[in-house]
């Protein structure tokens, strides 16, 4: 008779594991790690079936989410349930298929989102600061990226008839959800206060117009985000913050265009009016929680206005943009992941983390997999390392301890378990003068982990990434690949030959 812990594996390996949990106890014997290497050896003699071409898509994003972010988040979200995290099955890590990705640029080693967002969503690599315009276009050159604008992978759903839609908790109008909808060769360009008057004599718009005038951006179901100063003029208030204005210096009001523009619609900026839209109408959404980027999972609970969790957002446009019986695309976006790594601030990138994972798990939950294919990724990686010897359950915040007992390092002082290369947390002296984290408060919410090479803001990190997806098309999601070979993976899933006449 096998043991209760060899059951609960073999019903795992039949029925998946929930995302975010563990039942009962993990591992801990010979055979208890045998019956758990044997079940999930099981499991993959017989890849999942599913339909043969998606009708559905969504993407999600973590920017900056690395590996290494991947496996801090993981271990952070296990334990913040009180369960063990390093053995936590999260969402993504419920995802059938993976593949490690290649993220260097047309012209960089180590990419900035702009051109890895350009190669995934459009099948092309780009030069650094460049958004959905190929490599034969100079940054920051107008002229020069005339003729060579990428159509993405929501410009050809919308060709087939598809619904779209876009997520982003970061500026609608920053570079990795621009991607989906707008051609520049200068990633700032996001309103026309930015936008060079060379750059619009020769006739370069800025982000937030091509939003509103473009292709893509009129066309969208759903579109959700910060960045609401980019929309409004500079003389106009803020309605959240009275003492902030718009960025625009055309004086135009963009929202007030695009409400204009679709009559149906509902623009929202604060949580109660998002609550008011009615997914299952007609009409589309046009949300912008913040002037800028919005806040931080963490931060969340303190805005003034409210804002919607993320799977909350991804539960609700998948509600609306189910309603298109052709299919859909949904491109979501956990922006911050990227903001808390710069800033050194490990704590906040893994809760912006699982809330990208909590996201995962909603639409998990709201669609057959017979007919959406999901795919999740990151543009890039970021400095962030996962170092030292410390005991399993050790918390990952916390500094290194072997059997509960510190490690110290070769001056007699203890160091944190997450650390970067380089950022804001270098400490202007090293050996003797190091400040040991053991005297500090590694748990704090603003606490910068200590980096080796002193820099304003984190760099990101560049090495390879990894895609992981489920539904039709996932299996071609495997070995390692090139970026931007992301993007006709998911255009053969979606739209088969129909997708290649561009």
């Amino acid at each position: 008779m096998p043991s209760a812990f060899i059951r609960r594996v073999l019903m795992l390996a039949a029925l998946g594991t929930a995302p975010g949990a563990v039942l009962g106890a993990p591992a801990a014997t010979t055979d208890e790690y045998r019956a758990q290497g044997e079940a999930q050896a099981t499991a993959r003699r017989a890849p999942p079936k599913h339909g043969a071409k998606a009708k559905n898509l969504i993407i999600f994003i973590g920017d900056g989410m690395g590996v290494s972010t991947i496996t801090a988040g993981r271990i952070w979200q296990g334990q913040a349930a009180g369960q063990d995290g390093e053995s936590t099955q999260t969402a993504m890590d419920s995802l059938d298929y993976a593949a490690l990705v290649k993220t260097y640029g047309a012209d960089a080693q180590v990419s900035d989102s702009a051109p890895t967002a350009t190669a995934f969503m459009t099948g092309v690599k780009a030069n650094e600061g460049a958004i959905s315009v190929g490599p034969e276009s100079k940054v920051r050159d107008c002229a020069s990226s005339k003729g060579h604008e990428l159509r993405s992978i929501l410009a050809l759903a919308q060709d087939a008839g598809l619904a779209t839609g876009v997520i982003s908790t970061a500026r609608i109008t920053h570079a990795t959800p621009a991607a989906s909808y707008a051609h520049t060769p200068g990633r700032d360009w996001e309103s026309d206060k930015e936008l060079p008057a060379e750059a619009a004599a020769q006739g370069c718009k800025d982000i937030a117009r091509q939003f509103i005038e473009g292709e893509v951006g009129p066309k969208l179901q759903v579109a959700i985000g910060g960045g609401r100063s980019m929309f409004m003029p500079a003389n106009a208030a803020d309605p959240e913050y009275p003492t902030k204005t718009g960025s625009r210096k055309d004086g135009r009001d963009l929202v007030g265009e695009w409400a204009a523009a679709h009559p149906g619609g509902t623009y929202a900026w604060n949580a109660a009016q998002f609550a008011a839209w009615n997914a299952e109408g007609k009409g589309p959404l046009f949300a912008l929680f913040e002037p800028s980027h919005m806040q931080y999972e963490a931060d969340r609970a303190g805005d003034p206005a409210g804002e919607p969790a993320l799977a909350d957002m991804v539960e609700k446009a998948i509600r609306h943009l189910s309603r298109t019986k052709k299919g859909y695309v949904l491109y979501v976006e956990g922006g911050r992941i990227d903001h808390a790594h710069h800033a050194g601030n490990a704590y906040r990138a893994l809760v912006d983390t699982v809330a990208l994972d909590n996201a995962v798990a909603r639409a998990l939950s709201r669609v057959d997999l017979d007919d959406t294919l999901i795919v999740s990724t990151a543009d890039h990686s970021h400095t962030l390392t996962i170092n030292g010897y410390p005991s399993r359950g050790n918390p990952i915040l916390d500094t290194v301890k072997e059997g509960g007992k510190p490690v110290l390092d070769a001056n007699g002082k203890q160091y944190t378990t997450l650390s970067y290369a380089n950022g804001s947390g270098a400490v202007k002296a090293g050996g003797k003068d190091r400040p040991d984290p053991a005297t500090e408060d590694t748990d704090d919410h603003d606490y910068r982990q200590q980096s080796l090479v002193p820099l304003i803001a984190e760099t990101h990190g560049g090495e390879d990434v990894a895609v992981r997806a489920s539904g039709p098309g996932a299996d071609q999601f495997r070995g390692t690949i090139e970026q931007h070979t992301i993007f006709y993976l998911m255009r053969n899933a979606l739209l088969g030959s129909k997708g290649r006449k561009r």
